[in-house]
């Protein structure tokens, strides 16, 4: 196969797809008016047009609510989570390979409270039959958050 058409007796290149594709790329502009390529090579205009709502212009957030809800499964509502809401303590099951500093970002960005502190327990998943067949579940982790004084999580309404 060649890379040459022949139309009578002129020889014409056949132009590549990646040709295309550069050219498109090129003709692509943002919402200014301005090329990808002239946003990258000025960094202080690119801080300022992704500087947060607050202001904050080039400051990298610590995990976004994405990761914070893959980090956070779901609050364990039980008679004894109940009762450490007494000292001000709530239990989440969470991701079984997060660890406290994750668990804690993940915490001030879905409620906006810093913990003071955590403590993670390991559940290992108990052993199942139903008739001959026997399994076991999966292992799990839960985390136990203790927030400021003054602090709360509405956890339990709807419950």
């Amino acid at each position: 196969m060649s890379l040459f058409h022949k139309d009578k007796d002129k020889k014409k290149p056949v132009v590549a797809k990646t040709d295309k594709v550069d050219d498109a790329k090129k003709q692509v502009k943002d919402a200014e008016g301005k090329s990808m390529k002239d946003l990258y090579e000025n960094k202080e205009e690119v801080k300022a047009t992704t500087a947060g709502k607050k202001g904050e212009s080039g400051k990298k957030s610590t995990k976004n609510f994405h990761d914070a809800y893959r980090i956070l499964s779901k609050p364990l509502i039980t008679e004894k989570a109940a009762n450490l809401g007494v000292e001000n303590k709530y239990v989440f099951a969470v991701a079984s390979r997060a660890n406290k500093v994750e668990i804690s970002k993940a915490i001030e960005a879905v409620y906006g409270i810093k913990p003071i502190k955590i403590n993670i327990v390991r559940v290992k998943g108990k052993k199942v039959r139903s008739g001959r067949i026997t399994g076991k579940r999966q292992d799990w982790k839960k985390a136990i958050v203790a927030l400021p004084a003054g602090k709360t999580i509405k956890v339990y309404e709807g419950v």
